[in-house]
């Protein structure tokens, strides 16, 4: 039996996805952030030493890091699913893909959402303008114009295909959920980008996302 440990708001919820649309039999174990600092909890460093989600573990394996935990799904289960055939032009755009989800898009989002949170904090009142100051002046010169960049490069992408991997749906795509559901709860994606926006009402619209978030529970990713 395969054991998602599944942080709430976390990457594991595409781990969660990807399960059910493999149809594998796995179980879910809930762990919850800290409310102060919404980091993972203690608990999840006795699964593995970093202490972070998604994490699997398959008997005596276990397989941390959503982009390694994939290629093991697809590898051990998949059977030839959801994944291009090797050798193809899809199959090197699954590959990219299945990075550039977290080696590229993710960065910058992540930074944005770290310099609102320092815009924000409680600081000393002759403090706070400098540190807006300085939040502001990271956001609107390399922050915002990198996020903005590549949602044109992957607006573009999309108009020349349905999926990121090529006609087909594949695991590419539930790779790039997370990335992008953040970049449209926070980050500009809105209708600027309709490529985008319909991809993204596709993969809500189906049935394995949906169950999946029946069975990892809130996912909010405003926050």
């Amino acid at each position: 039996m395969i054991t998602l440990h599944h942080l709430e708001n976390s990457r594991s919820q595409r781990v969660l996805w990807l399960l059910e649309e493999l149809g594998l039999p796995y179980e879910v174990r809930r762990y919850a952030r800290n409310p102060k600092t919404m980091l993972a909890p203690p608990e999840l460093a006795r699964v593995h030493p970093l202490g972070k989600s998604p994490v699997i573990t398959d008997g005596e394996v276990t397989v941390a890091e959503s982009g390694a935990i994939v290629e093991y799904l697809l590898d051990t289960y998949g059977r030839g699913r959801l994944r291009p055939g090797a050798g193809t032009p899809e199959r090197r755009q699954f590959t990219y893909w299945l990075h550039f989800a977290e080696g590229s898009a993710m960065p910058p989002l992540l930074m944005k959402l770290v310099f609102d949170k320092v815009r924000s904090a409680p600081v000393p009142f002759f403090v706070k303008p400098v540190v807006k100051g300085i939040a502001d002046k990271v956001t609107k010169s390399f922050i915002a114009p990198n996020i903005e960049r590549q949602l044109d490069f992957m607006e573009a992408e999309l108009a020349a295909r349905p999926w990121f991997a090529g006609a087909d749906f594949s695991a590419a795509d539930i790779q790039m959920s997370f990335p992008l559901e953040a970049a449209a709860a926070r980050a500009g994606l809105d209708a600027r980008y309709p490529k985008l926006t319909d991809w993204l009402a596709r993969i809500h619209a189906r049935p394995a996302y949906r169950r999946a978030l029946q069975a990892g529970g809130p996912y909010d990713m405003a926050g």
